[in-house]
């Protein structure tokens, strides 16, 4: 294969000059997205299950009161790839977000993989927040005295039969309906969501700090500052959910100015939320107390306010929702994009006429997305879920290094700060966050890869836009 390595052959890279032009066939996309709908989008992706679950776990079980620094280690470390996202979302404004960031700066492989692995990890995150939602759900139901069967929340059943999640397979396929109506309607419902888990949020800070007792707060460090940083390491997955947001900048009114500001905006306010509710949660409760499960209910219970457990169950179903919405959305602008770009069948790329929505992948995303919800238990999902947003994270930081040495006058609305020392804080932490990561995840992980392989060489290599253009068809 002559010319494999060449910039004709799997280095060749996407031009940035632009690169806002609409290419090859399918149609476009409608760009109806203000500032506060993407902000609100990426809050959605961010703020879920880690704020009343993941908390309550890691205070009890890893690093104690000091969770809070976990908390903060993990968002500093994600704020390092934010930025890196923020400066290629202002200066590349597609869709496809580390896909189209690799493909254009470190060539079509790299930014194939990155696709790739993408399909797989957003779809698992969705699979996974929908099993995490049933559960939630059939909490809420029994508090309420109310029985359904046991297979439609996926439990085990009396008998030896196969288990169904079908309420979550049903929260699935509600999403891929919801994002077919078209990204206005489905960001109007986000936002309307979002708010509501914002002020559910604000309810348990606000009530929580007056029942405070400065004497649970010691000792802070009880699992030492190694405790510490593995409690950083677990609760680094509720800080992303920015990168499926810049997925949509295709969608937005003003991408290049209002998708870096949306990145900020939306890691900010959802580590402030964080760090508070971590401070009221470990300050209602000595650490030992919590429970791992559900923290704020068994705090607000231990001080005589169990009512408000319901309101914390509807907030974490009304949480977990967004985050399907985000990153389902972001699988199927990734899957567009690829699409778009010739490195998957065009057939995929097709938008709808009217709703300017690419409704074929839409509901790929969804159907998938709810097999896995159905049949797979929670943990089983979640291991799929990991190592390609590390990865994707390590080529975003790589990218903007190599971008701003190799055309450093490109037009850039905004530029990571701190160059290079950001953007490596970005790639070691999140070089180091894969080692955590069981050898099972890195099997799984290197099926898929060789699947891409396969499907690469065997189709996407000759059949892309770029090598159509070289080979002049």
């Amino acid at each position: 294969m002559p010319g494999l390595w060449s910039t004709q052959g799997v280095l060749r890279r996407k031009p940035i000059e632009g690169i806002e032009q609409p290419e090859g066939g399918g149609g476009g996309l409608s760009r109806s997205l203000g500032l506060w709908q993407l902000t609100a989008i990426g809050v959605g992706g961010i703020i879920g299950a880690g704020i009343f679950t993941l908390a309550g776990t890691v205070a009890h079980g890893t690093a104690g009161p000091a969770v809070l620094f976990s908390f903060l280690i993990a968002g500093v470390a994600s704020a390092a790839a934010a930025l890196s996202y923020a400066e290629f979302a202002g200066l590349i404004p597609k869709a496809g977000s580390a896909y189209t960031y690799g493909y254009a700066v470190l060539g079509e492989l790299v930014g194939w993989f990155i696709g790739w692995d993408l399909l797989l990890e957003y779809t698992a995150i969705v699979a996974v927040v929908a099993i995490g939602i049933s559960g939630y759900f059939g909490f809420l139901l029994d508090d309420m005295g109310v029985e359904l069967p046991k297979w439609m929340l996926g439990a085990p059943g009396t008998g030896d039969g196969h288990r169904v999640d079908l309420f979550a397979v049903v929260l699935c396929l509600l999403i891929a309906y919801l994002l077919t109506l078209g990204i206005k309607n489905a960001a109007r419902f986000e936002m309307i969501v979002v708010v509501l888990k914002v002020v559910v949020v604000l309810v348990v800070i606000g009530v929580g700090v007056f029942h405070i007792s400065s004497g649970n707060y010691h000792p802070f460090f009880p699992f030492g500052v190694s405790g510490t940083f593995t409690g950083a390491a677990t609760v680094f997955f509720a800080v992303f959910g920015y990168d499926a947001m810049s997925t949509a900048a295709e969608e937005s009114k003003d991408s290049q100015r209002h998708m870096p500001k949306a990145i900020l905006y939306s890691l900010g306010i959802s580590m402030v939320l964080y760090v508070l509710a971590c401070l009221v949660l470990t300050g209602m409760q000595h650490y030992t107390d919590i429970d791992p499960e559900s923290g704020f209910s068994s705090a607000f219970k231990s001080v005589g306010l169990g009512g408000l457990a319901d309101v914390i169950a509807v907030g974490a179903i009304i949480g977990i929702l967004t985050v399907m919405f985000t990153f389902m959305l972001g699988v199927t602008r990734v899957f567009f994009s690829m699409s778009r770009d010739g490195l998957l069948p065009a057939w995929f790329a097709k938008t709808h006429p009217k709703r300017k929505v690419p409704t074929r992948v839409t509901w790929i995303a969804g159907v998938v997305s709810a097999v896995i919800a159905g049949i797979l238990p929670i943990g089983e999902a979640a291991e799929l879920t990991n190592i390609g947003i590390l990865l994707a994270f390590v080529v975003v930081c790589v990218a903007v290094v190599v971008l701003r040495y190799r055309k450093p006058d490109l037009p850039r609305t905004f530029r990571t700060p701190w160059m290079p020392v950001v953007p490596a804080i970005g790639v070691v932490f999140s070089i180091w966050l894969v080692t955590f990561l069981q050898w099972q995840t890195w099997v799984r992980f290197a099926v898929w890869f060789v699947i891409g392989l396969v499907v690469y060489f065997g189709y996407s290599y000759r059949r892309s836009a770029l090598a159509r253009e070289h080979s002049g068809r």
